[in-house]
């Protein structure tokens, strides 16, 4: 598919609302959906001998957790919720598919939708710069693309500044240590 012509109606959405209800339009029809608020297309699992880090970030800005597949995307959740333009994030928000060559499906379900405080969305892909192949690269460029169809903003981002991560890690323990410290009864 050539990013200059991705236009929304070529692009299918596929979401699972927050009543658990599967919905799946185009791209251009079910843009204005609250997409901060809907289940994420896939679970979380957690099982022995798992190659990855799945679970669950309890988010201060959203009031609940958000899911992640990876200690990456949890670091990427600390850095949204200390983001004070961001209010509201949910994980793996909704399925992207469009033709590919030979007519064939292609799907991609992106790791975030955020919900910028002026309302304006940004869909996020956590991906380490050294593990992105040719089919990544492509499926990025697309959803960047059908992203910029509807107004929405992509960040592909990678691994973030260890320092920064660092300091970022301290202060997420000491709030969640603090707010746990406020509900217990007195």
């Amino acid at each position: 598919m050539n990013m200059r012509e991705v236009s929304a109606d070529d692009v299918e959405l596929e979401y699972v609302s927050a009543a658990g209800i599967r919905e799946r339009e185009s791209l251009g029809s079910l843009w204005p959906v609250r997409f901060e608020s809907v289940r994420p297309e896939h679970r979380f699992p957690a099982f022995r001998g798992q190659g990855n880090w799945c679970g669950w970030y309890w988010s201060a800005t959203c009031g609940r957790h958000v899911g992640y597949e990876s200690w990456l995307e949890r670091d990427r959740l600390m850095l949204l919720d200390f983001d004070p333009l961001v209010t509201g994030m949910a994980s793996q928000p909704f399925q992207l598919s469009w033709a590919g060559a030979g007519a064939k499906r292609v799907r991609h379900t992106p790791d975030f939708f955020v919900r910028r405080a002026d309302g304006t969305g940004l869909v996020v892909d956590v991906r380490p710069d050294d593990r992105i192949g040719p089919d990544d690269a492509a499926k990025f460029a697309v959803t960047a693309a059908a992203c910029q169809s509807v107004g929405w903003d992509f960040a592909r981002v990678g691994t973030p500044e260890a320092v920064l991560m660092a300091n970022v890690r301290w202060l997420a323990t000491g709030i969640r240590e603090y707010t746990a410290r406020r509900s217990l009864p007195v």
